[in-house]
């Protein structure tokens, strides 16, 4: 129970000295510093005076010493020194023989410079003391301004992930709105369309021979952008049913995968001139139905723009398979039209197109396509070409063990 009721008088004290001593140490003034230093040594002869009074001996050192040890600490090295001249001065007058005078016998002079070395040590003790003890405080204060800075840095990370999550959230659900958004209204667009395009073709069969030519070419015109707009319907409907649709993933041989798709592909180009170079391609992870559609994208894109080309020449490969041990980057190359570089950034938007219609078809969805699909997957798509000098696609895959990962923090 004693060390219970002495802790908080200890705790207590403790606080009131740190106090004081941040207090005096805040005094800058030269007076009021100078002034502390004649009122300690004042009050430590008052204290000397008085326990000689009752009868306690050789006592005024001691009590001297300690004014010049708390005037060095708290008001510096100038008032030290002039502590240490007047405790010199006063011990000389009051304590030394002959007393009530400066002069200090032969005898008293060893006893009097021990006085004054031993309070030249103390000051400097204490002056030694109290710059390591500035230097500690002034380390602490930085280290608690750099703590303040670190938590308020990790408020503002924490606040800001929130914000992040907050708008990811509302994104998942704006893109899950527009998904379905574009799917409804591509269905509710089919009707009126059928009814447009056979219409159409009634009135074409019908009145054909009541039509003049110009009339006709109308009605042409008419079916044509009627049938564009249901392929353009057909590839935003694929489009949306790639971002609800739920990946399988497998591992996926893509040499195998390309050559079925080039099989394929081929069948239609039975009478072009076409040179196929297909170099040896890893197996990788994902979906095999939505990789195949990539690579029929990329290639069926291939044959479309070397159309001109005798002969067209498509290669698809693998850049540095053996060296990246972490992702597969699958590339397809030809030599048809290519394209402008400085138009890149449009290439994998929804119904962009770098050609005129009337050059090449399409509604400018396919790669819109790759480029979710991949993303999908965890990786990335690109383009590179040049105008009349071809165009290489490549799209990275990353490989089964760290596939889960690339997944977890893709788009």
């Amino acid at each position: 129970m004693t060390e219970l009721a002495e802790g908080p008088t200890h705790v207590g004290v403790r606080r009131n000295l740190a106090y004081w001593n941040q207090e005096f140490q805040r005094i800058h003034s030269p007076i009021l510093r100078y002034g502390f230093a004649v009122v300690s040594v004042a009050i430590a002869l008052g204290v000397a005076f008085a326990l000689q009074y009752y009868q306690f001996r050789d006592v005024e050192l001691p009590v001297l010493t300690v004014a010049i040890a708390f005037t060095t600490w708290y008001a510096g090295a100038g008032p030290s020194v002039l502590a240490v001249l007047l405790s010199s001065a006063c011990f000389a007058y009051f304590f030394a023989e002959p007393i009530y005078s400066f002069y200090i016998s032969r005898r008293d002079l060893p006893y009097f410079f021990v006085f004054v070395a031993w309070s030249v040590i103390v000051a400097s003790f204490s002056a030694v003391r109290r710059r390591i003890e500035d230097s500690l405080r002034q380390a602490r204060d930085n280290l608690q301004v750099e703590v303040e800075q670190r938590r308020h840095r990790e408020d503002e990370i924490r606040k800001l992930n929130r914000e992040l999550g907050k708008r990811a959230a509302e994104l998942e659900a704006s893109n899950k709105e527009l998904e379905s958004f574009a799917y409804s209204v591509s269905h509710d667009l089919r009707a009126p369309l059928r009814h447009m395009v056979g219409y159409s073709e009634l009135l074409q069969r019908q009145a054909s021979s009541l039509l003049d030519e110009k009339s006709q070419r109308f009605i042409r015109t008419i079916l044509d952008s009627a049938k564009r707009m249901g392929n353009l319907i057909d590839d935003l409907l694929a489009f949306s049913r790639i971002g609800r649709a739920e990946t399988r993933e497998t591992e996926v041989d893509l040499e195998q995968l390309v050559k079925e798709v080039v099989a394929e592909i081929g069948q239609d180009m039975k009478s072009r001139d076409i040179a196929w170079k297909i170099g040896a391609l890893p197996v990788c992870y994902g979906d095999r139905s939505m990789l195949k559609l990539v690579v029929v994208n990329l290639v069926s894109n291939a044959a479309k723009f070397t159309r001109m080309r005798r002969p067209a020449e498509i290669e698809i490969g693998c850049v540095d398979c053996n060296k990246n041990k972490e992702e597969v980057e699958v590339f397809v190359r030809d030599n048809g039209a290519g394209f402008d570089m400085q138009y890149v950034n449009k290439l994998f938007g929804v119904f962009q197109r770098l050609h005129l219609p009337e050059q090449f078809e399409g509604t400018g969805i396919g790669l819109a396509t790759v480029q979710r699909i991949i993303h999908r997957h965890g990786g990335k798509v690109r383009g590179e070409g040049a105008v009349d000098q071809g165009a290489t696609f490549y799209f990275s895959l990353p490989k089964a063990q760290d596939a889960a990962e690339r997944r977890a923090n893709a788009p």
